[in-house]
């Protein structure tokens, strides 16, 4: 039977964790990312990989940073023939990369080479790509470069948004990562190197680009929103206070007003003018504390204020 060590932290993860387990597959251990304090109360939480693991009775380790850690030698002492990580979260060293027979895998959420790095399903939606997928990938010193053994794509529609993607590559993930491992397993499959030359890279999201640029087309700035949906969350400003942007519509009509004016104030509705003319219909918000909310109840509770002609950002 296979020896795997499994690799992963967010929600991502567990489908296909426990894809392996249902299948037969020996999960030595479960490496995941330490608890962390979660919400305004701070209240330690685990990973959804750790709370997976433990209802299957693995063996959990979650180094602070696995480079040099006791949980490290512990991989070593286990043997494993295949280290296989999804969205772990921290860089592996060579060292490891060296440990397993078979070599380590990787299940990555994008179509390498496009957006290698962290954020892959992030960039491909704020780049307006009509489509990503998930790549079963060999694991090398270098970020994300490891040869191809085998690809899905997947469309992304103009409702996907991070949480959405997240949850349907998951379902990809995991079917492709279980037609794949016997080809791997037995040798029959070899990798096939990506090309250098159409690399693109997706680095984890800056506090800067969480910031609405109104002079992007309603388009672009819908995309952001959608590619920062439901985590870190776009936002701009309004008078001094942030508003969070969670949900917006790209609308058919145009203007003449510079980027960032408010053209449309309704009780129900809220138009901002974007770059080339273009407006956006800003549909849910969260202004800085306060709830979470649709347009209507903001513009008829805490908005009222709000007026046609008043800038935004």
């Amino acid at each position: 039977m296979t020896k795997i060590i499994f690799m992963g932290t967010p929600a991502f993860s567990v489908p296909i964790l426990e894809s392996l387990i249902a299948a037969g597959y020996d999960v030595a251990a479960v490496v995941t990312q330490p608890d962390r304090p979660v919400g305004r109360k701070k209240i330690i939480t685990p990973t959804p990989v750790k709370e997976a693991a433990l209802k299957h009775d693995l063996l959990v380790l979650q180094p602070e940073k696995i480079s040099g850690s006791p949980e490290m030698e512990k991989i070593k002492e286990l043997a494993p023939d295949l280290l296989i990580t999804a969205a772990f979260g921290q860089f592996l060293p060579e060292k490891l990369l060296q440990v397993p027979k078979l070599g380590a895998i990787n299940v990555h959420a994008s179509l390498l080479p496009k957006y290698r790095g962290g954020a892959p399903v992030h960039y491909a939606i704020m780049e307006g790509e009509t489509e990503t997928g998930v790549t079963i990938m060999e694991m090398i010193k270098k970020m994300d470069a490891g040869g191809i053994f085998s690809q899905q794509k997947i469309a992304i529609t103009k409702q996907d948004d991070v949480g959405t993607m997240f949850e349907k590559l998951s379902q990809v993930g995991k079917e492709l990562l279980l037609a794949t491992l016997p080809k791997i397993i037995s040798g029959e499959l070899k990798p096939t190197p990506q090309n250098e030359e159409e690399a693109t890279f997706s680095p984890n999201i800056s506090r800067e680009q969480e910031a609405i640029d109104w002079q992007k087309t309603a388009e672009e700035v819908d995309n952001q929103v959608r590619g920062m949906h439901p985590w870190p969350v776009a936002f701009t400003s309004y008078e001094g206070v942030r508003w969070k942007i969670f949900h917006t519509t790209p609308l058919e009509e145009t203007t003449t007003a510079a980027p960032g004016t408010i053209v449309a104030r309704t009780k129900k509705a809220l138009h901002i003018a974007c770059g080339n003319g273009t407006v956006l219909a800003v549909d849910e918000l969260q202004p800085a504390g306060k709830a979470k909310q649709t347009i209507q109840a903001f513009l008829n509770g805490s908005g009222q204020a709000v007026a046609e002609g008043q800038q935004v950002g």
